[in-house]
């Protein structure tokens, strides 16, 4: 007959190491000192506030929602992936009976609190008002994005970051030699360098961190059984490469860090960096972002911020484009490479954006415009009677490819606005003297021609 209780050394081995070394209090948490501070002044208010904590995977969300219940309050987990309305107001009703009848609060912890959509939201809104539930929410998104700007205003929320390498190493090191909860293993088990590769690769996620020293253990006790094995039960670097073998790097393609790495990038070619643009692209590739995303946003670099500085660099970049749907992943990820590159190591200008910019200001101030009859085209006899075309001086004809004449609406023709604001960076300056030269012949030098702006 199987016994009615589980040995404790079973209980152990079958709980996941980062579950085992969870802190049991709030002193216990590793990093997070400002917060810890902020919390530890929250569990000695005579009612707990409602609390959205935001913060990458890892973080300890999870685990400072279960210390802030303590002895206090009534622990619920829920994740907001499975949970429904129906769900949670069952457990209104139960937490009304249990204030009520134990004089004890509840304590609602709904993990990945962006997953609830807005009328799922709501419902949580009048009891979190009325005290009949603490919220604790968790996420790894905005909450001014993802959740509720009135459950917004009536909770509080913290910020966790990941934890830094020497602050996961700490926790490595003591979930090693716990004998209590840990591998009940000596620091001289490991090779130098495996726990600093942990925490490195984790990128400051300590549940995976903890998950990779166990796997690492397990794999370190193969053959352990075996009278023939001879190997030491040691933690080597070749077992630390087995064990992360295929992890993908933190990245969530319809979150925040989706657009805070296509701005580091954007800004790593502005800045003309390109090591760091490289970094950036390789980082999106690597975690399995479309290349074709990347390449579009830097088809649109090529123009906002070298234009006509480089005029070549558009070319590069169709040409990138082409190939990334010609070639697909991971054949072109050199071509996507090879581009950063060279956006980031051209010269500068943000003449055409600007330039651009100034003509919609003209545009949208002035409407729609009628074209002048002498440059309007004139396919149809009736069109020709109608003077479409009468006038027109065809520029190629004339010394140089270029005649003096107008071709602006007549509103604007006698002060026509100087929209270019080139900075005459790169290959603008050849454009700028170009147009010095015909802007003296169209208007003469009573008026400014285009000026540098470097």
């Amino acid at each position: 007959m199987d016994s009615l209780f589980t040995d404790p050394s079973e209980q152990k081995r079958l709980t996941p190491l980062a579950e085992r070394m969870r802190p049991r209090s709030l002193d216990e948490v590793v990093g997070q000192p400002e917060l810890v501070k902020t919390l530890k002044g929250l569990q000695q208010q005579a009612a707990l506030p409602s609390i959205i904590l935001w913060g990458p995977p890892g973080c300890g969300k999870t685990t400072i929602a279960r210390l802030l219940a303590a002895e206090k309050y009534e622990f619920l987990p829920f994740s907001a992936v499975v949970v429904g309305v129906k769900e949670i107001r069952e457990q209104v009703e139960h937490a009304l009976r249990r204030r009520r009848l134990e004089n004890r609060g509840t304590l609602l912890f709904l993990d990945e609190i962006h997953r609830f959509n807005k009328a799922q939201q709501d419902v949580l809104l009048p009891h979190v008002e009325a005290g009949t539930l603490v919220l604790v929410g968790a996420t790894t998104e905005n909450p001014s994005f993802e959740v509720n700007s009135a459950l917004l205003s009536r909770a509080r929320v913290l910020t966790l970051r990941g934890l830094e390498p020497d602050e996961l190493r700490e926790l490595l090191l003591r979930a090693l030699t716990d004998a209590e909860r840990g591998l009940s293993r000596d620091a001289a088990d490991i090779d130098d360098g495996v726990l600093d590769g942990i925490s490195q690769f984790a990128a400051g996620d300590a549940r995976f961190a903890l998950n990779s020293l166990e796997i690492c253990d397990n794999l370190s006790r193969r053959g352990e059984d075996d009278e023939q094995c001879s190997e030491p039960l040691r933690i080597n670097m070749a077992i630390l490469e087995e064990a992360v073998a295929g992890r993908a790097l933190h990245y969530d393609k319809g979150g925040e860090e989706h657009y805070n790495i296509i701005s580091a990038l954007h800004k790593a070619v502005r800045g003309s960096d390109p090591d760091a643009a490289l970094y950036w692209t390789a980082r999106m590739l690597e975690s399995g972002e479309d290349p074709k995303y990347v390449v579009r946003r830097m088809v649109r670099m090529a123009s906002e911020d070298i234009g006509l500085a480089d005029p070549w660099a558009l070319v590069h970049a169709i040409a990138a484009k082409d190939a990334v749907e010609f070639l697909g992943m991971p054949e072109c990820n050199n071509a996507v490479a090879q581009l950063a590159i060279y956006l980031a190591s051209a010269p500068k200008s943000n003449g055409v954006y600007k330039s651009y910019a100034a003509a919609r200001e003209v545009v949208n101030l002035h409407g729609a415009l009628p074209v002048p009859l002498h440059i309007r085209n004139a396919p149809t006899k009736l069109m020709q009677e109608l003077d479409y075309g009468k006038g027109y001086k065809y520029a190629q004809e004339y010394k140089g490819g270029f005649v003096p004449d107008n071709y602006w609406p007549e509103r604007l023709a006698d002060e026509p606005p100087q929209l270019l604001k080139l900075k005459g960076r790169g290959m603008e300056k050849g454009i700028l003297e170009r147009l010095k030269h015909w802007w003296g012949e169209r208007f003469g030098a009573e008026r400014g021609a285009y000026e540098d702006e470097q």
